[in-house]
């Protein structure tokens, strides 16, 4: 049987190890993708660390999948060999729970997850549902786009529906892996955009961005200088501190949205009166189904956003993940396998 190099860890809290695997076979609905590049997040953490029920080891991470198909079970329809596609969190639906019948694809009950459920895309080739596949459109490189199909999808599929119209003011808060996304797709959809971080250092690069405004949380009340603004229609909230976020929901305008995309298992404080005096909402995004996937790879491709990334080989696979998780990757890390 052909062999291929990957990246995998052997048991819950255990260490990335480069091997040697099978080439998988898909099965039935399932495409086999040669990966060309695979990005490195934080929610990889919860392959390494087991922290997902049901996961079962050893697993090869990796949910930011581009590659070309080289492989087609039986049963596929609407996809061919050596197209370009990409593969996301989001990889794959039951299609019979009740999120899923209401057309709620990113958050069907038994939702599959690569990296998780099943193998992932630190290796120079993997297998995934058809249901799971975006296509990558031509003038997007495939370190590129990598990124886009996690953080990228979930920043603009939020901003999307987070209620906001052109001309809006609408806030990214934090400029890191999600929040760098997040300020471009902001001003390419038209908002009046603000870039909220911690430094006076970070003005220069979010309006290189795109942002028309920047505002330094160390030093600003954040609240009253989105005021000054005329308040948010939104506010999407890409830290992991909710302390953060909670600074943020008296900046916001009438009807005004807190969008939800960073994780911190700490509350968000706010009160009944902070909500009901001007209807505004707090609310959570998830990332978002392979077609908002595809959604986002065309406007970036359109619209020329692009991730920031740091490439490392397949390889160094545990290095690129070590240096994301200490927070030193400017901004995303993306593995190659050529």
């Amino acid at each position: 049987m052909a062999k291929m190099r990957a990246v995998q860890v052997a048991r819950a809290g255990g260490t990335l190890e480069l091997v040697e695997r099978d080439v998988p076979e898909p099965e039935r609905g399932e495409v086999r993708v040669r990966v060309e590049a695979c990005g490195v997040c934080h929610s990889d953490s919860f392959t390494v660390e087991g922290q997902m029920p049901g996961i079962s080891f050893p697993r090869i991470p990796g949910h930011e999948i581009a590659g070309v198909i080289d492989a087609i079970g039986a049963g596929v329809v609407g996809w061919r060999t050596g197209q370009r596609v990409g593969v996301g969190w989001f990889g794959g639906h039951c299609g019979h729970c009740e999120p899923c019948r209401r057309g709620w694809l990113i958050d069907c009950r038994n939702l599959r997850i690569p990296g998780i459920s099943y193998d992932g895309g630190y290796a120079e080739a993997m297998v995934a549902p058809a249901d799971a596949l975006a296509a990558i459109p031509d003038e997007l490189g495939a370190a590129e786009a990598a990124p886009l199909l996690c953080a990228g999808v979930t920043t603009f599929d939020a901003l999307r529906h987070s209620g906001a119209m052109p001309g809006d003011v609408v806030a990214i808060l934090g400029i890191g892996g999600l929040g760098h996304l997040g300020v471009q797709f902001a001003n390419k959809l038209g908002f009046r955009t603000v870039a909220i971080a911690r430094g006076a250092d970070q003005e220069a690069l979010s309006r290189k961005l795109g942002a028309d405004h920047f505002i330094d949380d160390a030093t600003e009340d954040v609240s009253a200088a989105l005021n000054r603004l005329g308040g948010a229609r939104a506010v999407l909230a890409t830290v992991t501190s909710a302390e953060a976020m909670t600074s943020a929901i008296d900046g916001l305008a009438v009807r005004g949205r807190l969008v939800v995309v960073g994780v911190d298992a700490k509350p968000i404080q706010v009160s009944p009166l902070q909500l009901i005096g001007a209807s505004r909402s707090i609310v959570g995004h998830a990332s978002g189904a392979s077609i908002d996937s595809q959604d986002t790879l065309a406007f970036s491709s359109l619209s020329g956003v692009r991730p920031m990334i740091e490439t490392m080989p397949l390889a160094h696979g545990a290095e690129a993940y070590a240096r994301m998780m200490r927070g030193k990757a400017h901004f995303r890390m993306v593995l190659t396998m050529a």
